[in-house]
């Protein structure tokens, strides 16, 4: 089943014109999206082709919880041109999601920390989360990470070598031409 594809709304790395499209679905609480983090790196590093890849909130809970809110600490940081260090920063303190630990890497990363906390609250922050949590269970995603590849859920292991293979399949898919 096809899923919608990255836009301009997403945080992404790549060109957004690019025939490949690597969605994760993550929460920051997550383990195993803390060990995601390198494998996306290497492999958007090592995929030969222009290769677009997003990051979508999955908050284990739901927005309104710990998860949700570090999904807002990313977004609003995002606001500051900040998202991905933001995004790093949570990954890699897991054990320091609370609202005061969030302010604190705010800081840490030069953010005007009072526009910070104004903006995690803020309506749009919060239902871009929402809305990308919902994308998530629409997309029938049940854990973190969960991938995406052009839309289509990758159910497989998602080390280096795997997610390499998969993004070759699927663009070899897209040369060969379908009758209808």
């Amino acid at each position: 089943m096809l899923m919608s594809s990255l836009n301009a709304n997403d945080h992404t790395i790549g060109p957004l014109d690019a025939p490949m499209q690597l969605v994760e679905y993550g929460s920051y609480d997550c383990p195993h999206c803390r060990q995601a983090l390198p494998i996306v790196t290497e492999v958007s590093q090592r995929y030969g082709a222009p290769l677009l890849y997003g990051y979508r909130h999955f908050p284990h809970g739901g927005v309104d919880t710990e998860p949700g809110r570090a999904a807002c600490a990313a977004e609003a940081a995002g606001l500051q041109g900040k998202f991905w260090e933001m995004h790093d920063m949570l990954l890699n303190h897991q054990a320091e999601l609370t609202e005061s630990n969030l302010v604190g890497h705010a800081a840490s990363l030069g953010l005007d920390a009072q526009r910070f906390k104004s903006d995690m609250v803020s309506p749009g922050v919060v239902e871009k989360v929402r809305e990308q949590f919902q994308s998530g269970l629409d997309a029938a995603v049940r854990s973190t990470p969960t991938f995406l590849i052009n839309g289509v859920r990758h159910d497989d292991y998602w080390d280096v070598d795997t997610l390499l293979e998969a993004l070759n399949r699927h663009a070899a898919n897209l040369l060969v031409p379908h009758s209808f």
